[in-house]
């Protein structure tokens, strides 16, 4: 009820404020003539919401969920295992947006193979090709400067392609850097070589979005598995138990809460790595 009640406040400032200019930029446009506003809609509401909702650091609920839970349960504990959730959530939004960042890496890599090839078989050499492909696809990423200044000026194209490989999701690049190598070395057909690898690319690419869909059953049903203390405490408190105060406040309590921790954090890291190692393989 705290929670909702703070929510519900944050969500009517938001928009009192958002009101408040609207108001001002009327009657400025009309001229300083009163331009009436109507009561904010339920869409507003839920649009001002969505938007608080990505404003802020999801870890951060952690800590707001352990005040809460240490205000009903008047124990601190709650609270300490509130903020020590913070770093661990921080560490995987930051996971998750670097696993975001590859993919969108890759999908870059891929559209750079297309447009080079393109732009080979339209006629133009290979230096000025790749300078219109990187231009127009930037799956460079970083590095594009260094690969752009090598393939202006007559540099070790093939070599600033391999260290702009380095970068997470752009291992395709060596791929390219082995078709430059042999394109200019041996004269073999720079085109072909090309499409062959943004074939194998975007294979790979579809083996792994294929492999993400077969996962999602076992996220979720982890997913599942992790929140069900947490349906057991609502259940408790509903048929009215009083569970927060039976953990919180007896021996035998805080006995449970601690192997219930204890097994519920070696659950989730058990069925997380089960999950990264066929991500791996």
């Amino acid at each position: 009820m705290g929670a909702a009640v703070v929510c519900a406040g944050v969500a009517a400032w938001l928009l009192a404020e958002r009101q408040h200019g609207t108001r001002r930029a009327r009657l400025l446009l009309a001229g300083g003539a009163g331009v009436a506003a109507g009561p904010p809609s339920w869409s507003r509401v839920v649009a001002e919401l969505r938007r608080l909702r990505h404003r802020s650091r999801p870890e951060w609920w952690s800590l707001a969920a352990g005040l809460l839970l240490a205000l009903l349960g008047s124990s601190v504990i709650p609270f300490v295992a509130g903020a020590a959730g913070v770093p661990v959530l921080r560490r995987m939004r930051l996971a998750r947006m670097a696993g975001r960042a590859r993919e969108r890496r890759v999908n870059a890599v891929i559209g750079l193979c297309g447009a080079l090839a393109g732009e080979v078989r339209a006629g133009r050499q290979p230096g000025e090709a790749l300078l219109r492909a990187a231009r127009d696809s930037g799956g460079l990423g970083e590095a594009q400067d260094g690969v752009v200044a090598a393939a202006r000026f007559g540099g070790d194209v093939a070599g600033a392609l391999a260290v702009a490989a380095r970068q997470p999701g752009a291992e395709g690049l060596l791929g390219l850097a082995a078709c430059w190598r042999v394109a200019v070395d041996r004269g073999a057909g720079l085109a072909d070589g090309l499409d062959r690898l943004d074939g194998a690319l975007r294979a790979e690419r579809d083996q792994r979005a294929d492999l993400r869909a077969q996962l999602s059953g076992a996220r979720a049903t982890a997913l599942l598995l992790a929140a069900l203390p947490a349906l057991g405490l609502l259940l408790g408190s509903a048929m009215g138990a009083d569970p927060l105060r039976v953990l919180l406040h007896s021996g035998a309590g805080l006995g449970c809460l601690v192997a219930g921790a204890v097994f519920e954090g070696a659950g989730v890291w058990w069925a997380g790595r089960i999950v990264r190692g066929a991500e791996a393989v």
